[in-house]
């Protein structure tokens, strides 16, 4: 048995990876992934779509739009839909936001998140193909998973690199717990010791992700492996 999965991406990172990263690994295991942003918004007399970063442009309605569309252009049973959301900076109109401020633990609050994503999804549409994935706590945990496969893409930068490494070790070795504050999320950290990633987050994120490997990732972070294992198990 196979399986057809659409995953709905926040951004180009996202969407790259889940393309040229984890795409590969789940046909290994007869789950045929793509991917494509969240849409933004749609010129209306050009009729262009604008995909991608809807926080900064658009609230979740939008985003479950989108999904719901998609959901009802493809109806074939051997399809399935999911997301890749990052926690950090979610927007306060998201399913299950406010109950999720109230739980200081980060599994249980994004455990939260996504129950009541999927609540509002599939009962949205009466059905039962939405699998909801909240990324803790943005995209750049799986990078801090292995902070030293940076040097692929940022030579000379052994110090910052080190410095990263050293990070993560004193925060637990749990890329996952790195926390969501507007300058100490996983992004800012990265940033913090390699500023030029600011401006190659779309390009160097997916490749650093990349040579990490699936497995490393599945390794140390472990809502991203409990999201992976039901991917995989829907060929079986």
């Amino acid at each position: 048995m196979s399986v057809r999965l659409h995953i709905t991406a926040e951004g180009q990172t996202e969407e790259r990876f889940v393309r040229n990263v984890l795409a590969p690994y789940l046909g290994e295991h007869a789950v045929w992934a793509d991917a494509r942003c969240v849409l933004t918004s749609r010129d209306k007399r050009s009729g262009i779509l604008y995909r991608g970063g809807f926080r900064r442009r658009s609230p979740y309605k939008t985003v479950k739009k989108d999904i719901c569309a998609w959901m009802k252009e493809d109806r074939q049973s051997d399809v399935r839909f999911t997301t890749m959301l990052d926690l950090y900076a979610l927007p306060d109109d998201f399913p299950g936001y406010a109950d999720s401020k109230r739980e200081t633990d980060p599994y249980r609050r994004v455990a939260v998140l996504e129950e009541a994503l999927a609540a509002d999804i599939n009962g949205e549409l009466n059905d039962t193909r939405f699998i909801p994935y909240v990324q803790l706590h943005e995209f750049e945990a799986l990078i801090l998973a292995e902070p030293q496969q940076l040097d692929w893409e940022f030579l000379e930068h052994d110090g910052p690199i080190r410095r990263l490494v050293d990070m993560v070790k004193r925060e637990g070795g749990n890329p996952e717990r790195i926390n969501d504050g507007a300058g100490t999320a996983p992004s800012k950290r990265i940033i913090a010791e390699i500023p030029e990633y600011a401006g190659r987050k779309a390009t160097s994120g997916p490749l650093v992700a990349g040579r990490i490997g699936i497995p490393t990732l599945l390794e140390h972070c472990r809502h991203f492996a409990q999201w992976i294992d039901r991917l995989v198990r829907l060929a079986k």
